[in-house]
């Protein structure tokens, strides 16, 4: 079976969870063969926000109970450097691009310290639009992750459609999927990033210009209000627009 196959076939377990809990659970399962065994999810504070307001913006959250409490108690989330990165880049990273690319000062490398004291030392980070346009950063951390290219593009989009799957259950916003008119093309290209094709091979299969497959790309994104392009294929998924 193929990663692309795997992926829909967690999908599927995934859609067949019955709560937020559920989701959170079985994402977990699969992302721990990988050393990503914690998750959290949530929008993030305003600079300045009261540190017992912070809470409030967690959504989803299987992360160490003490790591959650000295996040917050000593306001890491204005200098981690896991977030900064998420919101400069807007697409799926590991968090040791993050550490590599950013400028570390004293606060930032603190943050990943601690971090690495909950046995967290590297994950995957990514933003995700809500029905209601909000970003929601998520985090999946673990003390040893091995990730190949293909494997991580795997877990992006599993978990990417897991979040999106247990953020509705747990507003309860699940019951009514709008209905998007996508074209052709516009579901011929969002199949083939699906399984990794660059917008230059897309661009080569269907026998158009790179500038074109990028365009419909684009524009499927939009349509499906996604924040990047995995969260673009994980919708379509989810409104069957790819099986």
């Amino acid at each position: 079976m193929g990663l692309f196959d795997r992926t829909l076939e967690y999908i599927d377990q995934l859609q067949h969870a019955g709560t937020a809990a559920a989701v959170c659970e079985r994402l977990l399962s699969v992302t721990s063969n990988f050393g990503l065994t914690a998750l959290m999810a949530g929008t993030v504070p305003q600079p300045g926000t009261p540190r017992g307001r912070q809470k409030q913006h967690v959504m989803l959250c299987d992360w160490p109970g003490e790591w959650l409490e000295r996040y917050v108690a000593r306001n890491y989330v204005d200098h981690d450097p896991v977030v900064s990165h998420m919101k400069q880049l807007q697409a799926p990273f590991q968090w040791r691009d993050a550490s590599k690319n950013a400028l570390i000062d004293k606060s930032s490398d603190e943050v990943m310290g601690d971090a690495r004291e909950f046995k967290l030392r590297d994950g995957l980070a990514f933003p995700l639009v809500t029905l209601d346009g909000q970003i929601v950063m998520v985090s999946l951390g673990g003390e040893s992750v091995e990730l190949s290219d293909a494997e991580f593009g795997m877990v992006s989009l599993a978990s990417t459609y897991a979040i999106g799957r247990a953020m509705q259950l747990h507003t309860k916003a699940d019951s009514v999927i709008d209905h998007i008119e996508l074209t052709a093309r516009e579901r011929e290209c969002l199949q083939w990033a699906a399984v990794g094709k660059s917008e230059w091979e897309i661009s080569q299969i269907l026998g158009i210009s790179e500038h074109t497959s990028e365009k419909h790309l684009l524009n499927a994104k939009s349509k499906l209000g996604a924040a990047n392009r995995v969260q673009a294929v994980a919708e379509a998924i989810r409104r069957g627009y790819i099986s």
